[in-house]
């Protein structure tokens, strides 16, 4: 059992983001069009409660990008989850939009302490080699929750009224909270090592060293690199498009004439295939080169993107295989060549500052298409500058190399 516990950390990973962006990111999209019955908000004024979040979690994540690096993940994990149960909470009583928006700035902080960078983090500790397996499994609980999360509110739903239905929602970070507490550790000297430490030290121990390790880059030092600057720039466009094409679907599914229930399937379809990719394309880059498995990642996104901007019903399940895959491969690899590129010593500040960059371009994300939306009466247009944003994304991808390996 001891040999397999990084794999069991891995999914604990899994588990992390699977409630803290189920229940934020992708879950309240299912409640977006009873909160805008019963309150009679615009869509551009609901879809601001997104940008205060993702903007403030870009904006902090450096900050605890520190904290993290010096008392580890787990600590964060289990303030950010008892904060998300007392804020959903707070949900199921909102009654005007400051106090959505209210609610929403403490979401921000729940992203960033049980979120993505802590989460990826957490789980590259456990692992030498293997560690785009490692981080693609954790990474699935981010498109599990796609599938998960809306349905669930849809079926609440049918049978209780929203502020009912967060209620019952609020019980599942608690449990969460008591499944971390007792299980999360982060790996400590004398105890169980990460996965592949041994081969790492018999390279090593055979005079190997520089083949079995290449010296972490500091913080200063990464934000010199080329490779820094080309993942923030990909991370920054494919963000922005993969929030703004999320977060407006259930809605642009329902425009384009689809009944509720296939709007969440809709969704449920691109985070499951978001799933897969993630899987699949993180075992991919522990066998292939990590640079063109992005690359084809950000390709697929682009294809699926295009077939959106048709507006035609027909094709929006082909845009949601593609767009879902690609997303999903590329969310891994961005964590992963990062972490492969400057080292795990500053992996807190780098991936806390590449956050505050995508982060911010993805609540605006959400905002614009949803403001485009209100002032076009279709999101074509929104649709037509995620395909311009992704092939930015694609040039920049070129420029990713491991700075470890060419300062070495």
């Amino acid at each position: 059992m001891k040999r397999y516990y990084p794999w069991l950390m891995a999914v604990m990973g899994m588990l992390v983001l699977l409630v803290s962006n189920g229940l934020i990111v992708t879950g309240l999209t299912a409640f977006d069009e009873s909160l805008l019955k019963e309150f009679g908000w615009t869509r551009s004024e609901l879809k601001l409660r997104d940008l205060i979040t993702l903007v403030l979690a870009g904006w902090l994540a450096p900050f605890l990008g520190v904290v993290i690096d010096k008392v580890g993940p787990r600590k964060l994990i289990l303030a950010g989850v008892a904060l998300l149960a007392a804020l959903y909470y707070a949900y199921a009583h909102v009654h005007s939009l400051a106090h959505l928006y209210l609610i929403h700035v403490g979401f921000a902080a729940v992203l960033v302490a049980a979120g993505l960078n802590v989460a990826v983090i957490f789980v590259s500790q456990w692992f030498v080699t293997q560690r785009g397996t490692a981080i693609g499994i954790a990474l699935v609980g981010t498109s599990l929750s796609g599938m998960l999360f809306p349905k669930l509110g849809v079926q609440l739903m049918q049978s209780m009224d929203w502020r009912a239905a967060f209620l019952w929602e609020t019980a599942i970070p608690v449990l969460f909270l008591v499944l971390a507490f007792l299980f999360m550790r982060s790996p400590r000297a004398g105890g169980i090592q990460p996965w592949g430490a041994d081969k790492l030290a018999a390279q090593a121990a055979g005079g190997n060293a520089a083949a079995a390790s290449h010296g972490d880059l500091s913080y200063a030092q990464a934000l010199r690199t080329r490779t820094f600057w080309a993942l923030a720039v990909v991370a920054m466009t494919t963000f922005f498009s993969i929030m703004a094409a999320s977060a407006n679907l259930f809605l642009h599914m329902r425009d384009l004439g689809f009944e509720p229930a296939q709007a969440g399937n809709g969704l449920g379809l691109m985070f499951g295939l978001a799933m897969v990719g993630k899987f699949v394309f993180g075992l991919l880059a522990d066998l292939f080169q990590a640079k063109y498995v992005f690359l084809f990642n950000i390709a697929l996104m682009a294809a699926g993107g295009f077939c959106m901007t048709t507006m035609n019903a027909e094709l929006i399940w082909f845009a949601l295989i593609l767009f879902g895959l690609g997303w999903g491969g590329l969310y891994t690899m961005v964590q992963l060549l990062a972490v492969n590129a400057f080292g795990l010593t500053s992996a807190g500040k780098i991936l806390g500052t590449i956050t505050l960059l995508d982060a911010t371009t993805a609540g605006l994300g959400v905002w614009l298409a949803a403001k485009i939306s209100d002032l076009t009466g279709s999101y074509a247009p929104a649709f037509q500058l995620i395909c311009a944003l992704l092939l930015v994304a694609l040039v920049a991808a070129c420029f990713v190399r491991d700075e470890r390996r060419v300062a070495a």
